[in-house]
C-alpha cells in the first residue's frame, strides 16, 4: 500500500491558523510559523480577557450602587448599604441593584430605605 503523504492536511491546518490571524500586523498575518505563535497567544488573551471582563463589570456595579447610595444619603456608604440588605434578607444581585439604580430611582429608593430600616 502507498504511503499517505500529509499534505492536503496540512495545508488545511495552515489555512486555518492563517484565516484566524487575518488582520495581524507583518509577517504575522501569512507566515504560518509566526501566525501559529500569534494567534495561540491571541487565545490565551481572549481566554484571560472573558474572566476580566466579569471582574470589571463587578467593579462597575459595585462603583454605581455606591453613587447611588452617596447621592440619597452622603453619610451612607456602598459597604453600610449592602450590610443593610443582607440583614433586611433581600436577595438582589448587584448587576441588577446597580440597573435599579440608573433606571428606577423610586425602586432603589425603596430598597435603600428598607435597607436602612434593618440596621437601625
Amino acid at each position: 500500500m502507498a504511503r499517505a503523504r500529509g499534505k492536503v492536511p496540512a495545508h488545511a491546518r495552515h489555512k486555518k491558523v492563517i484565516k484566524a490571524a487575518k488582520g495581524y500586523y507583518g509577517r504575522r498575518k501569512n507566515t504560518f510559523r509566526t501566525a501559529q505563535s500569534a494567534v495561540m497567544k491571541a487565545g490565551q488573551y481572549a481566554y484571560v480577557g472573558r474572566k476580566v471582563k466579569k471582574r470589571a463589570f463587578r467593579s462597575l456595579w459595585i462603583q454605581r450602587i455606591n453613587a447611588a447610595v452617596r447621592e440619597i444619603d452622603p453619610n451612607t456608604n456602598y459597604s453600610t448599604f449592602i450590610n443593610g440588605i443582607t440583614k433586611a434578607g433581600i436577595q438582589i444581585d448587584r448587576k441588577v441593584l446597580s440597573d435599579l439604580a440608573i433606571k428606577e430611582p423610586a425602586a432603589f429608593k425603596a430598597v435603600f430605605d428598607k435597607a436602612m430600616a434593618a440596621i437601625a
